[in-house]
């Protein structure tokens, strides 16, 4: 039976990280570090969820995640409005899942790592 157990988490492992690969199997991605990315400015439990869950796309733009402090990348995004961008980001689109990997956020993390991540556009 545990052998079972651990199985399953590797697999899950392994599907919980398929979403922000490299958007070209030849590119590297260049985060090598095994420390959390600062997140400057925000709460030390809401920097926690980001570098956790949203810093794992969107510090090299894995899978076409727009990169943090690239403001063109999240132009397209901003001009949507702020209530698209929540939405995207509760229930995914393209190739970022649902809750964007952050099971324990609430809808007012999501806001404010929004905010965070565009530098305060929306």
């Amino acid at each position: 039976m545990e052998s079972r157990q651990t199985i399953a988490l590797v697999l899950l492992g392994s599907l919980t990280l398929a979403g922000c690969g490299p958007t070209t199997p030849d590119e590297p991605t260049t985060q090598t570090s095994t420390q959390l990315p600062v997140a400057p400015g925000l709460p030390q439990a809401l920097a926690n969820k980001w570098a956790r869950s949203c810093a794992l796309c969107h510090i090299d733009g894995n899978g076409g995640a727009p990169r943090i402090g690239h403001a063109q990348e999240w132009a397209p995004r901003i001009a949507q409005g702020r209530d698209a961008l929540l939405t995207h980001t509760i229930e995914g689109m393209a190739n970022m899942p649902p809750l964007g990997y952050c099971m324990s956020c609430e809808r007012d993390d999501f806001i404010a790592l929004i905010e965070f991540m565009t530098g305060g556009a929306p």
